[in-house]
């Protein structure tokens, strides 16, 4: 199974829509540009003739003075000297003679030519409306059009027998203004957009992923006219307020209207009637299917075979024991238990030098292929069925400060639009933190996050962690709001984001069920099933409740004289937590962190959890499962946790000194059925399918949509959509700036992932335009 290998040419249809939403910024640009030099073409040649007028001025006026100024000493008249006779012997005729000296005042001083009557000796009288103006004209005289000045041209046919009795200069001058004429007309501005180098990417993006090249070839693509019009036309909610949605659409279309227009239409049909064919007739000798506007995506996925596309995304994979590597592989596996559903998880991938420092025990991988065979082993020896799921890998990059992994580029684009239907976020605060790609809400239908860490309980704890929180706070609202449709809270312990509601979404793993039953059992036999006392387990860090549980005890020594709690965890503080219970004398013994279903683990009957740092603590739930007392603090993260007759909750200190005396002397009550089933996967499935309106879009028929049929106009968007979108927009401008990256933590040179990564998961470099990476 190769998910990693890309190749250009594997883009599927809707990536020529991105591709050109992508690349508008380049299309204004270019057009701006086109219009600028066009302007300062057109100076030039304003300049050229007001510099003609004055230097032929002067050379009539030199003439009539009589050898006062030589001709040599005229710049221009020694350019033009070699056609002086020429000039003489054209223009001397009779008629042309008596014209002309008829516009010479007696009283001159000068000489003064009216060029009206050279522009009536030279050329025919043709009537016109010009539409060019010289910025001033002789001596003050009234300001003439173009066409009013030099009279209309003569077709080239009709001039080339008269080329030899033109002067030179005069017709090139003429020439030259006639080509600024032709560009000056609308059409002649968009063809040169349409021959720009953009456009033409495009149009070669187009064609290149056409279903079928030879009927394809029937159906041009669109030009810029009808891009932009297409454009202004999905803005329509916006610009449906102001009324000039249809008289833009109408203007742009009607230039080159018989052009673009397919010969079935009826005349009666409107401009943006016309353009929803025209557009349903590219789409359909492309392939593409429609996408939507600006505002809305109505049709971004359509289910073929009845088959709906999940992609859950994370933040962590194994041999990494962490919830959030954890608990989405389990999620993954229960969702694909449906056969009307494809799931693919999306995991980093980090380089051996990231594994090194991250993976218990020195573990490390070569090949994304060696690490999903591990990652597959390890689940199927803890669920008992094998799992249809596809694991997929994105580039990341572990960051010592945070103590996580953070995305290197976009990593929406390892799901290719294709598949494109269903989105889960997994920590979506932490995913998005620096993600600088394309908006997950409009590339997928639906957008859930589940929030597994109180990431401000943890900044709390560190230096200026007062101001830290009060801008994760308000960060972590901008991207939830910015990139997800749903947000899952697990326990009411994480900050409150918008569109969010608390649910527990976690299930525990079979095997610890599949104890806890062992345990019941055991004891209906009247064997005695546990021989232990208490223990704590967690990464030894202290935000996991290693500093709580040290107060405690230090604190109550003397009222648990002889309680002896065994420590399991690795971690980065194991020095500091080691050191501080030894110098406190603790009864604590540490031992090395193991895996929380180790058969060494089944004997203990009390579970210590004093952690207020959790959002919902996975240990506690399989404690819980195996048949164990769990004695935690009365906090929201375990708000779930207090239905169960075994886990004994304290609110103050002495409080805990009751609860751990009341758990050694006791025996855990056996779970019933019911509870059993809420601990379960199955019923974390069905809550979560629930709470993240999952049940209703999974099920719901959508139908076969054709490229023919016309799109429905874009509704008119809510002020919270826009604000949304907006929120989207600046977010990913300041995330493509490295500096600002930088100064807010990022990890350098997550923007784009590098050429390790590129080497590993046998990507194309970042810096090669392929819409989907890794496919």
């Amino acid at each position: 199974m190769n998910n990693q290998v890309a190749h250009p040419s594997s883009s599927s249809s809707s990536d020529a829509f991105s591709f050109i939403s992508k690349g508008w910024r380049e299309v204004r640009d270019s057009a701006d540009a086109d219009l600028q030099l066009m302007r300062a073409r057109a100076n030039s040649f304003k300049n050229l003739a007001s510099s003609f007028d004055r230097e032929l001025e002067n050379f009539f006026n030199s003439a009539s003075t009589s050898l006062v100024a030589p001709p040599s000493e005229n710049n221009f008249v020694k350019k033009l000297q070699p056609k002086i006779s020429e000039f003489r012997r054209v223009y001397s005729a009779p008629e042309i003679s008596k014209k002309v000296l008829e516009k010479w005042g007696p009283t001159r001083a000068k000489l003064a030519i009216d060029l009206s009557s050279i522009r009536n000796a030279l050329v025919s009288e043709v009537e016109g409306d010009g539409s060019v103006e010289f910025d001033r004209v002789w001596r003050g005289r009234r300001r003439l059009k173009f066409k009013e000045f030099w009279g209309e041209w003569k077709d080239e046919e009709e001039n080339e027998g008269n080329q030899t009795e033109e002067w030179k200069p005069i017709r090139d001058l003429k020439k030259r203004f006639k080509e600024l004429e032709k560009k000056s007309e609308l059409g002649e501005i968009f063809e040169g957009f349409k021959n720009s180098e953009l456009v033409e990417k495009v149009k070669s993006s187009l064609k290149s992923i056409r279903k079928d090249p030879q009927e394809s070839q029937e159906v041009p693509p669109l030009d810029v006219p009808e891009l932009l019009a297409s454009l202004v036309k999905q803005s329509g909610p916006f610009l449906d307020q102001i009324d000039i949605c249809d008289k833009i659409v109408d203007s742009l279309c009607s230039k080159r209207k018989n052009q673009l227009l397919l010969h079935s239409l009826s005349s009666g049909e409107s401009s943006l009637d016309e353009l929803d064919v025209r557009i349903a007739s590219v789409l359909q000798s492309t392939g593409h299917h429609y996408e939507g506007g600006f505002w809305t995506d109505n049709a971004k996925y359509i289910p073929e075979d009845g088959r709906r596309h999940v992609a859950i995304v994370t933040t962590a994979s194994l041999p990494w024991m962490t919830g959030t590597a954890v608990n989405p592989l389990f999620r993954a596996a229960y969702l694909a238990q449906s056969d009307k559903r494809n799931v693919t998880l999306l995991v980093p991938w980090l380089c051996k030098s990231d594994q090194e420092i991250v993976y218990p025990n020195s573990l490390t991988f070569s090949s994304p292929e060696e690490q999903e065979s591990y990652i597959r082993n390890w689940l199927e020896e803890r669920i008992g069925f094998k799992a249809d799921f596809r694991i997929s890998f994105y580039p990341g990059k572990f960051s010592k400060e945070r103590r996580s992994i953070i995305p290197a580029g976009d990593t929406s684009q390892f799901i290719p639009s294709k598949e494109a239907d269903i989105a889960i976020l997994e920590e979506p605060e932490h995913l998005n933190w620096y993600h600088h790609g394309r908006r997950w809400t409009d590339k997928f239908n639906h957008v859930v996050g589940i929030v597994h860490t109180n990431y401000l309980e943890y900044i709390k704890r560190e230096k200026n962690g007062a101001l830290q929180a009060f801008f994760v706070k308000h960060i972590n609202n901008w991207v939830a709001r910015a990139y997800c449709h749903k947000v899952l809270r697990l326990s009411g312990a994480t900050q409150d984001m918008p569109k969010s509601v608390v649910c527990n979404v976690h299930g525990v793993n079979p095997k610890f069920l599949r104890i806890g039953e062992k345990v019941a059992a055991d004891r209906e036999l009247g064997q005695h099933a546990f021989s232990k006392g208490a223990y704590f387990l967690g990464k030894m860090v202290w935000a996991k409740g290693y500093r709580e549980l040290i107060d405690l005890l230090a604190k109550h020594q003397t009222d648990l004289d002889g309680f002896k709690v065994d420590v399991y965890g690795n971690g980065e503080d194991a020095l500091e937590v080691k050191s501080a219970a030894k110098s406190l004398n603790l009864n604590l013994n540490f031992l090395k962190g193991i895996d929380h279903a180790d058969s060494s683990l089944h004997g203990y009957k009390v579970f210590i959890n004093p952690s207020i740092s959790d959002v919902l603590c996975t240990a506690t739930a399989e404690a819980l499962a195996m048949g164990k007392f769990v004695v935690c603090a009365d906090h929201p993260s375990n708000e779930f946790f207090r239905s169960f007759p075994n886990c004994l909750t304290y609110k103050t200190s002495d409080d805990f000194v009751a609860k751990v005396k009341e758990a050694m002397e006791k025996e855990p009550q056996p779970l019933t059925p019911e509870q059993s089933y809420n601990l379960s996967w199955e019923a974390a499935t069905q809550r979560f399918m629930q709470h993240s309106d999952l049940d209703k879009i999974l099920t719901e028929d959508r139908g076969a949509a054709t490229a023919t049929t016309r799109p429905p106009m874009p509704a008119v968007p809510k002020a919270s959509e826009v604000l949304d979108g907006g929120l989207a927009f600046a977010h990913y401008c300041l995330t493509g700036n490295e500096f600002l990256r930088l100064c807010t933590g990022a990890t350098p040179g997550t923007r784009d992932y590098d050429k390790q990564h590129c080497k590993d998961l046998r990507l194309l470099p970042p810096h090669v335009e392929n819409p989907i990476y890794g496919w």
